[in-house]
């Protein structure tokens, strides 16, 4: 169990990460603002929000199974007692 929360927590931050690539990584919008010999590229259409959108995603699921799990008895809680 342990091993699947783990790698979900490196799923949703990699999808992270590659919302943050495709934020940083967009084309230049305006063709006078590129420098000599630069190509112009349209910005990525989509790439970011797909990422963003998995992450949640993601997450949801994760907490979602975390829940069910302790409901199943496949995980106890071992905090402080409540009332301490």
């Amino acid at each position: 169990m342990k091993i699947i929360v783990a790698l979900a927590f490196f799923g949703i931050l990699a999808s992270l990460a590659s919302a943050l690539f495709y934020m940083m990584r967009g084309g230049v919008k305006n063709p006078s603002d590129a420098a000599e010999g630069e190509t112009v590229a349209p910005p990525p259409k989509g790439n970011m929000v797909k990422a963003l959108a998995f992450r949640v995603g993601l997450s949801i699921v994760l907490f979602i199974c975390i829940l069910i799990a302790w409901q199943l008895g496949y995980i106890q809680p071992s905090g402080i007692p409540a009332g301490a």
